[in-house]
């Protein structure tokens, strides 16, 4: 995967945005102020995804290249290597599962917010 099909795919899911709060290098995205996916610009070896924890351990247990998410909290985040046999249209639905687990996470009028933009 390109890390330009990762920036327009995460810029087109709604009320994503983007931003370098930790570092000059790792890029987070975010739905309505929650984190769904970040990774390293400088290098973009890999993508860190929230996941549900039964689903993240069947996607470790079934790719090498998935991994307990690195500096995250291992049971509820993924980290996928960007330079691996998994398809580009896999890893754009781990990156759609992770916005979608934030999305349902989100107070009522925050859902209510994004689903009238």
């Amino acid at each position: 995967m390109h890390i330009e099909a990762f920036y327009n795919y995460c810029l087109e899911l709604p009320g994503t945005t983007e931003g370098f709060p930790f570092d000059g290098s790792t890029l987070v995205f975010k739905v309505m102020g929650k984190m769904y996916a970040l990774t390293d610009v400088d290098s973009f070896e890999s993508i860190n995804l929230k996941c549900d924890p039964v689903r993240a351990l069947e996607l470790r247990s079934a790719y090498e290249e998935i991994t307990p998410g690195y500096h995250m909290n291992k049971k509820h985040w993924n980290t996928v290597n960007t330079h691996s046999s998994i398809s580009d249209e896999l890893i754009f639905e781990h990156i759609l599962h992770s916005y979608q687990l934030v999305v349902q996470k989100l107070p009522k009028e925050l859902r209510e917010e994004l689903r009238s933009t």
